[in-house]
């Protein structure tokens, strides 16, 4: 029923001395208006702060500045804390963005959110069709802005007010501080407000955000003596007196709250202010706060004080059926209370989303709620957790007031407490689920509930905590008669927050203990693939020969092809890789495992198997397989809401294959994208590690040194080796900048060390890492035999493997590093083998390489054809020092470079594919080049420029061909 009918908060009244805030709001709110039409705004914009103590008038200005931004025409979206509403994780940025959803039907909001639609929808208030993934905070806060740019944009200008930020949630507040620096290139302004000494502890991205913008905060002073008396002479008259007028500053402290408040009681008692009327001034200036205030309200009758206490408990703005169901009242008497409360100026019509009724101040509502005794307090906070949620609000209202009752022992509440831990979760808020949850834990649960109860609060706590995942997990493990499904992902769970914590030696011996006790085969199965996988991870295993003997026997005797085995097949192949066994067999292996697929959003598996399959094919000379397999996992990702550290080491490892591929442009800006990704990432160190040593690489191949070193030392890179194995190898990459640097000695030491280190594993391929390559490079000079030496164990060893990339990377070293007339058959050879890889970049060092030594020799014919190939190589890679070096060489032999002969195109010409067709065929060089009227090298090069255009090698070519878009006639 209707409670009354409609009254504004407070009546309009002109702002006194407030006029520097006015004009700051004016210019910001024309300069929205400027930007609209294309003009550039003068200053920074997008962001105006209003701060100040409690009642110096922010939410006034704040109605003021709803006021103005609708007489431009504007678009005004409201937002504002609430004291007893921290716990409501992004309540704030719900009030934006219901009015505009409750205003659509289901059709319009799905067609409005798109793809966003389940990983926002727990934020935004919304049902969600998929709940059996949880979003991660990061995929939330992206939905979120892609939400909020939209509503701007389908709705300009806009304007949003956020009121009383001190009380917001964190959630709403970190959301606002990463997504406010946008608004200066949106039709959009935000203004805000808030006491700045009351922002909570973890407010600290919103306090950055406000310190660095270019309009510094207008912060609101009190009133002077004249400010006030001209507020009480609007109420009472111009023949009040001065020193009353004086008097009434002194009371007030020239807060415009309570100078206002005062100058109408004093209007309603009809006091003239003079002398005589200074005790009944004092009187009702006592009744505007604290105790006076309550003392007012508890004249206005017991049922009246119960609603009120109800209406504070359930914070505002709020529904007057729900207060007086909390104060038991009937409507007739919530009615009677309801006038009471407006007349006593304490309630008004409220202008949150839903309507409802406010507090005329929010001083009001906190002097009423501290108020409140603490055990009846308790009892209101329980009355309305059963209220709102008999209403059919959801679990998280019920929870918040459940926080503030005393633990019973009560199942119920456990279960209401782990359903808003879920929802806080789908929503992005790890940190609320997990005070719901320890809440939940503190009841207690029943016994036969605190095993799964203790592995979700350590999921809540696995980003924020990972020690505390540590100690809970280690608590459910301990308790008795628990589901094998849920120990198994309990002890998964376990290895992971280990893992995390830098605690890798003990991840493996959880797993591999549990794979011992249990009596469940597919549970003995997984158990064994973790322990594997953690293992191979650490970079201090003691004994990774046996392990991987151990693994491979295990791959051998599988009995099926279920998920626990094609994990276990998958970690054989990237051991297979890591040792060097012959590529055919490493790549079988690897398409075994993905036979049945792998998915990369399993929370209870992790992505560490997926991602490591995928990089077999590029380790392989499939980087096409490879790059396949990251983009569907990272669209899996992506769909899930999983764009933190899973997204950002799928983009940097993408990049790594551009890399590997000689795509250096690309690789270049997927390295730095998921550097930006996981920098934003809480806990994301090893997703930067990745990215920061793929970023060095692919610099130094740019030849953009200073920048590498740039990078290097603003994360520290070098200076601490991970415990974790990283890859690319972060102290060889590191031995490569110091290479380039001309830093030799240090370069060998280092990757000495990194030698000794893979020949204890027995890890001896040299596509995985390179070291044996850069050693050879920096005693070259020194040391010429072990030099020598180097590089012809790692051609053996590449040879061993089996992919033409890495024999010709180590043939070209052995060129390098080989005196005499030797070498120009071992340039030849490294040219050769490249030129039936994916590597282009390593090709147009080996053509450059080659290049030089016949020019050197006097071969000028030849030197030419190589060193105009390597230098068309070089330029479409984006190798721009090796592009520099080409030319040196070839104006050094008396040659002028030649303009490009081919534009830089994945396409594949008509010659390339039909040459590609014939060799699918099975036919030999010969007869294509018969076929083509070509010659036989003619016909290689073709080849090699279709190995690299689709990213293939010979081995994988009839596949690639045939999914490879052809080119619309």
């Amino acid at each position: 029923m209707a409670y009354g009918s409609w009254q504004p908060i407070t009546e309009p009244r002109p702002l006194v001395e407030r006029h520097r805030e006015l004009q700051a709001l004016d210019s910001a709110l024309s300069g929205l208006g400027r930007a609209v039409e294309g003009v550039p705004r003068a200053q920074p914009g997008g962001l105006l702060a209003f701060t100040g103590a409690a009642g110096l008038g922010k939410t006034a200005l704040m109605a003021e500045a709803r006021t103005r931004a609708a007489a431009h025409g504007f678009t005004v979206l409201s937002g504002r804390g609430g004291e007893t509403e921290q716990e409501l994780a992004f309540r704030v940025v719900r009030q934006l963005a219901q009015p505009t959803l409750a205003a659509m039907d289901e059709t319009q909001r799905r067609a409005f959110l798109g793809s966003w639609y389940d990983i926002v929808a727990a934020a935004l208030g919304l049902e969600a069709t998929d709940t059996a993934h949880t979003p991660d905070p990061t995929g939330v806060r992206d939905g979120l802005d892609w939400v909020m740019t939209r509503l701007t944009v389908s709705k300009a200008p806009v304007v949003l007010l956020l009121d009383d930020l001190h009380w917001a949630d964190v959630e709403s507040l970190n959301w606002l501080a990463s997504f406010a620096p946008r608004a200066a290139d949106l039709p959009l302004l935000i203004i805000v407000a808030y006491r700045p000494h009351e922002l909570p502890p973890e407010a600290t991205a919103f306090r950055a955000l406000v310190a660095h913008h270019g309009n510094r905060p207008c912060a609101l002073k009190p009133l002077t003596a004249a400010g006030v008396a001209r507020i009480v002479r609007s109420e009472v008259g111009d023949g009040a007196e001065d020193d009353f007028c004086d008097e009434c500053w002194t009371v007030t402290g020239g807060s415009p709250f309570e100078a206002v408040e005062l100058a109408i009681g004093l209007g309603e008692r009809n006091l003239k202010g003079t002398q005589d009327d200074l005790p009944a001034m004092r009187d009702v200036a006592s009744a505007v706060k604290g105790p006076g205030l309550i003392a007012r309200l508890q004249k206005l009758g017991t049922t009246t004080v119960r609603f009120a206490h109800a209406a504070a408990v359930l914070g505002a703005p709020f529904s007057p059926e729900l207060a007086a169901s909390i104060a038991v009242i009937g409507s007739e008497a919530a009615t009677e209370a309801i006038g009471s409360l407006r007349a006593a100026r304490i309630v008004a019509e409220g202008h949150g989303p839903g309507g409802g009724l406010d507090f005329v101040h929010p001083l009001i509502a906190t002097t009423i709620y501290r108020s409140i005794q603490p055990a009846f307090r308790v009892g209101l906070h329980n009355a309305a957790a059963l209220t709102v949620r008999a209403a059919g609000f959801g679990p998280a209202e019920a929870a918040r007031h459940l926080l503030e009752v005393p633990c019973e022992g009560r199942p119920e509440v456990v279960e209401c407490l782990r359903e808003a831990a879920r929802e806080c979760l789908r929503a992005g808020s790890p940190e609320a689920a997990r005070r719901m949850l320890a809440r939940a834990l503190q009841e207690p649960p029943l016994p036969e509930d605190r095993a799964a109860l203790l592995h979700e609060l350590a999921g809540s706590t696995f980003l924020i905590e990972p020690t505390a995942t540590v100690a809970h997990l280690r608590e459910a493990r301990a308790e008795r008669e628990v589901d094998p499904g849920l120990r198994a992902s309990i002890v998964y769970r376990l290895t992971q927050a280990l893992a995390h914590t830098d605690q890798l030696a003990e991840a493996a011996a959880v797993a591999d203990d549990e794979a011992r006790q249990t009596t469940h085969p597919r549970v003995r199965l997984r158990m064994q693939a973790d322990h594997f996988v953690w293992s191979s991870f650490r970079t201090d295993e003691p004994d990774a020969p046996t392990r991987s003997r151990r693994l491979a026997r295990l791959a051998e005797r599988l009995p099926g092809r279920g998920l626990e085995e094609r994990y276990i097949l998958g970690l054989r192949a990237w051991d297979g890789m890591l040792r060097g066994e012959p590529r055919q067999t490493v790549l079988a292996t690897a398409e075994e495992a993905l036979r049945g697929g792998l998915s990369w959003t399993d929370e209870n598996r992790g992505f560490e198997v997926p991602v490591s399959v995928a990089l077999v094919f590029m380790y392989c000379d499939q980087p096409r397989r490879a790059e396949e397999l990251f983009t569907t996992g990272m669209a899996e990702c992506e769909t899930k809401g999983w764009r933190g550290s899973h997204l950002a080491v799928g983009q940097t490892l993408y990049g790594y294959i551009r890399y590997r591929r000689g795509c250096l442009t690309d690789a270049e800006e997927l390295a730095r994208e998921g550097l930006r990704t996981a920098d934003k990432v809480e806990g994301a160190v090893p997703a930067q590690w990745f990215a920061i040593g793929i970023l060095i690489q692919t610099l130094l191949a740019r030849g953009r040194t200073a920048d590498a070193r740039e990078i290097a030392d603003e994360y520290h890179y070098g200076e601490v080796v991970p415990n974790a194995v990283i890859y690319p190898d972060p102290r060889t990459v590191y031995a490569e900048l110091l290479m380039a640097e001309g830093r030799n000695t240090e370069a060998e030491h280092l990757l000495s060390a990194v030698g000794e280190w893979l020949e204890g594993r027995a890890w001896r391929n040299p596509a995985w890492c390179r070291w044996q390559l850069n050693l050879a490079h920096a005693v070259a000079s020194t040391d010429p035999d072990r030099a020598l030496s180097l590089a012809r164990d790692a051609v053996k060893r590449a040879r061993d493997f089996g992919a033409a990339s890495v024999i010709g990377q180590a043939l070209h070293v052995e060129a390098e590093v080989t005196a005499g007339p030797a070498a120009q058959d071992l340039h030849a050879q490294a040219v050769e083998h490249l030129e039936q890889s994916p590597a282009s970049y390593e090709l147009a060092r080996a053509l450059v390489g080659h290049g030089a030594a016949l020019s050197r020799n006097g071969r000028l014919q030849e030197a030419a054809n190589r060193l105009y190939q390597g230098l068309e190589s070089a330029v479409h890679c984006g190798a721009e020092t090796l592009a520099a070096r080409a030319r040196e060489e070839l104006s050094a032999a008396g040659l002028r470079p030649l303009p490009l002969r081919y534009g830089q195109t994945d396409t594949l010409t008509a010659q390339e594919r039909r040459t590609a067709e014939l060799t699918v065929q099975g036919h030999p060089v010969s007869v294509v080049a018969k076929e083509l009227r070509l010659t036989e090298q003619g016909v290689r090069q073709l080849l090699s420029s279709v190995y690299r255009k689709i990213g293939t090698d010979a081995t994988d070519l009839p596949g690639a061909l045939d999914a490879f878009p052809r080119v619309r006639p």
